[in-house]
């Protein structure tokens, strides 16, 4: 299973979300007998590289405001 898929988070994957959906639309014997395993397996490994790209910039935004909010408390203890 993989998550909607256009959304504004995946705009770097719409070209193979695209050619999935078109897949998927020649009908249930197609998908059935795997003729779209291969696209899958592509969409879902750019998914997967978007994914790793969002959490590792989440991950240092919130190791900066982590120290941001470090040095403050380190201010206030000075202060006090």
């Amino acid at each position: 299973m993989h998550p909607h898929l256009h959304t504004k988070t995946n705009r770097g994957c719409e070209e193979v979300m695209t050619a999935l959906d078109e897949c998927h639309a020649q009908g249930f014997i197609h998908k059935l007998f795997g003729g779209c395993n291969d696209i899958k397996t592509q969409v879902n490994k750019c998914l997967r590289a978007e994914r790793l790209e969002r959490t590792a910039k989440n991950r240092e935004l919130a190791k900066q405001k982590r120290e941001k909010t470090l040095a403050m408390w380190k201010e206030i203890d000075e202060n006090t």
